[in-house]
């Protein structure tokens, strides 16, 4: 079977939704295009204001698992994002406006335990998303990798749960894991895969309930040592790429 791109998926605003794409130009040294343009910093983050702050300056899904259920769509034109969850009504507004920040940030904090650090505000950068690399990357993932751990735990996990930007079909269970320092071919576009991503506990929430129900962590140890699943990638020649493209491997 051919390996193709069997989805494409951004977060524009990073661990609170996700929006699948038809297509997407990517350009050499950035990320998915309006992919984690914006992250939510909670009331204990230390950030350097106008660089890349990792990860724990944020609220994500590790620590509200609620978050997971969020799903996106970005109207690019105007900047608007529209989140949904099924326990919230539909939440439509402007994350550069900060009037508008204000009633986002009343929506959000119910999905967030009382006991973690709060959302407070909305930062972004200037040219390039929020990714979890301090470089910008793209995740990713395996569809038959997600069956294989599936059938281990023995339940049917959803693709969401891992917040890839590009999933793919027809590769063998784990194959990619081998492809550390390979190059990629997605339609027109080259990726470099730079390394594998490491895990947290966001993926054991279902993306469907926001609830903790499957231990991916364990079983991804049970299995290969690690709690590594997909991969981080650099754009190295720019092109476009759509889903049913097929992917290539190359040297």
């Amino acid at each position: 079977m051919t390996p193709t791109v069997a989805s494409l998926q951004r977060h524009p605003l990073k661990s609170h939704g996700r929006e699948a794409l038809s297509a997407v130009t990517l350009t050499v040294g950035a990320g998915l295009p309006w992919d984690r343009r914006w992250a939510v910093a909670h009331d204990a983050a230390k950030i350097v204001e106008g660089e890349w702050s990792p990860c724990q300056n944020f609220s994500r899904g590790s620590k509200a698992p609620n978050l997971m259920a969020i799903n996106a769509r970005l109207d690019e034109e105007t900047a608007t994002l529209t989140l949904s969850h099924p326990d919230r009504a539909d939440l439509t507004f402007r994350p550069d406006d900060a009037a508008e920040v204000a009633r986002f940030l009343d929506w959000v904090r119910p999905l967030c335990p009382a006991d973690r650090a709060q959302p407070a505000r909305l930062y972004s950068v200037t040219g390039r998303g929020m990714t979890d690399t301090d470089y910008p990357s793209l995740s990713l993932i395996s569809l038959a990798s997600n069956r294989a751990l599936g059938e281990h735990l023995g339940v049917a996990l959803s693709p969401l749960r891992w917040r890839g930007n590009i999933w793919l079909e027809g590769l063998r269970p784990w194959e990619e894991r081998g492809w550390v320092g390979r190059r990629l071919r997605l339609g027109a576009a080259v990726l470099e895969i730079v390394e594998p991503k490491e895990r947290c506990l966001a993926t054991t929430a279902n993306p469907a309930t926001g609830l903790r129900d499957a231990d991916t962590l364990k079983a991804l140890n049970a299995l290969h040592g690690d709690q590594d699943f997909g991969l981080y990638a650099k754009v190295i020649e720019a092109g476009t790429v759509s889903v049913g493209d097929t992917a290539e491997l190359l040297a």
